[in-house]
C-alpha cells in the first residue's frame, strides 16, 4: 500500500486521485434498432440491441450493448447511481452479478478513464484467440431437420473463410445420429478442424426433450470420440457435479459445462468433484467481465482451463475483455444462423460504431481492439437515431 507521502509525490498522483473519486451519475438502459432489409432480418442479421450507458462526474461514458431489458432500470440506478465506478467487487456482492451486461458498461468506463482496454487492466497479455463459431440453423430446435450434409457444408464454409471450429447442438432425439453428422462433418471438413457438441442439457425438457441417463450420455460420448468430436459440452443436469467427471474418467473426448452458473460457487463445486474438463463461465449471465476472470483464477488453480461461453456482433466485446484477460485457447462466436458467416451477420452494427470491422479477424483468430475500454468507438448520434421510444 502507497505511504500518504509517496502517493502524494508520485507522478500517477492526480490520475489516482482523479480514479478515487468518480462516481456514477447516472444509468440509462434503452433498445436500439438498426435499419435492415426484411430479406437480411429473416436471414438473421443482428440488428437489435439492450444499450447500457453510465455516465460518470468525471465526464466519461461507459456503453454495453449487451445489457438487460429497460425493466430493470429502476433496481439498476437504486443500485449504482452516486456510487464508486471502480468498486466493481462491492457491487456484484451487491447484486450486479444479476446484469453481467451492465458490469460490462461500467468495465468501459474504467477503461476509457484509464485509457486502455480492459483486458490489459485486469492483466492478460495475449492479445488474440481461436474462434469457434456455434451454429443453429432455423426450424425445430433440435435440428433434425437439418441434414448432415448441410452441417457438413456450413462447416466447410467456415472452414473456408479462416474459421478453426463449429459447435452444433446435440439435441436430435436419437442421440446417436449427432454421432453421424459428426462423422459426415470430419470427412468434409478434415482432421485440422474441432467439431464441438451442445447439449445443453436443461433446454431440451422444454422442447420435449429429457435430460440423459449415464448410460445415454456414455454412448454418446463414445460414439462422438470415434466419429472425431473435439468435446461434449452440458450432458447432465447443472446441478449434478458427479456425473459428468464419472464421463470425463470413462472417455477420451472433452467434457465440459458451466454456463449456468452465476457467481463463483458452483464453479468452485465443479473444480472440488473435478466435474468438467473445461470450465465455461457465460460472459454476462454469470456476473460479467470481472466474474469470467475470478472463475479462470479459482480454476489454474487446479489445472482446468477456462473457456467462455459465447455470444454475437456487438455484444461480444465484452466477452472478449475477459478472455484476453484470461488468456484462453478459444472464443465462442454464437449463435449463426446459415448459411451467413459471423462478419455478414454482424454487419448492420457498423453502422453504430466508428470501428467499422468491429472484430478484426485474421485466419480465424480475433485481435484485441486497443481501443479503450471493452473496444468499441461508439457513435453516440447513432443510438440516439435508432433509439427505440
Amino acid at each position: 500500500m502507497l505511504s500518504r507521502r509517496l502517493f502524494l509525490t508520485t507522478p500517477l498522483a492526480p490520475f489516482l486521485l482523479k480514479a478515487a473519486q468518480v462516481k456514477i451519475t447516472g444509468i440509462d438502459i434503452y433498445n436500439i434498432r438498426i435499419p435492415v432489409t426484411k430479406d437480411e432480418a429473416e436471414a438473421g442479421y443482428n440488428h437489435a440491441y439492450n444499450v447500457v450507458e453510465v455516465s460518470t462526474d468525471a465526464g466519461v461514458k461507459g456503453f454495453s450493448f449487451a445489457g438487460p431489458g429497460n425493466g430493470q432500470l429502476a433496481a439498476v440506478r437504486q443500485l449504482l447511481v452516486g456510487k464508486d465506478l471502480f468498486a466493481i467487487e462491492q457491487h456484484l456482492d451487491n447484486g450486479l452479478e444479476r446484469w453481467g451486461g451492465v458490469e460490462h458498461a461500467l468495465w468501459d468506463a474504467i477503461g476509457r478513464i484509464a485509457k486502455q482496454p480492459v483486458y490489459r487492466l485486469l492483466g492478460g497479455g495475449n492479445n488474440k484467440v481461436t474462434a469457434y463459431v456455434t451454429c443453429v440453423w432455423k426450424g425445430k430446435a433440435d435440428q433434425q431437420h437439418i441434414s448432415y450434409r448441410e452441417q457438413a457444408e456450413q462447416a466447410v464454409r467456415l472452414k473456408n473463410a479462416g474459421f478453426k471450429g463449429m459447435k452444433i447442438r446435440a439435441w436430435r432425439p436419437n442421440p446417436i445420429d449427432d454421432a453421424d453428422a459428426c462423422a459426415e462433418i470430419r470427412a468434409a471438413t478434415g482432421p485440422d478442424f474441432a467439431i464441438m457438441f451442445d447439449r445443453t442439457a436443461h433446454l431440451p425438457e422444454s422442447i420435449g426433450q429429457t435430460v440423459w441417463s449415464f448410460d445415454t450420455g456414455l454412448k454418446v460420448a463414445r460414439a462422438l470420440q470415434r466419429a472425431g468430436a473435439y468435446w461434449l459440452e452440458e450432458p447432465f443436469a447443472r446441478n449434478d457435479y458427479k456425473s459428468p467427471a464419472k464421463l470425463a474418467s470413462m472417455v477420451d473426448i472433452l467434457i465440459t459445462g458451466g454456463e449456468g452458473y452465476v457467481g463463483v460457487r458452483d464453479f468452485q463445486q465443479c473444480l472440488i468433484h473435478r466435474t468438467y474438463d473445461i470450465l465455461q463461465p457465460e460472459g454476462r449471465g454469470s456476473g460479467g467481465i470481472f466474474t469470467c476472470r475470478k472463475v479462470a483464477f479459482m480454476a489454474d488453480g487446479y489445472h482446468v482451463p477456462t473457456i467462455l461461453h459465447g455470444t454475437m456482433a456487438l455484444m461480444l466485446a465484452g466477452w472478449l475483455q475477459a478472455t484476453f484477460a484470461i488468456g484462453a485457447e478459444w472464443q465462442e462466436v454464437a449463435l449463426i444462423t446459415p448459411p451467413l458467416l459471423p462478419q455478414q451477420q454482424w454487419s448492420p452494427g457498423a453502422k453504430v460504431i466508428r470501428n467499422k470491422e468491429m472484430y478484426k479477424i485474421e485466419n480465424g483468430q480475433i485481435i484485441a481492439s486497443d481501443i479503450p475500454g471493452i473496444g468499441l468507438d461508439v457513435i453516440e448520434e447513432a443510438l440516439k437515431e435508432y433509439r427505440q421510444a
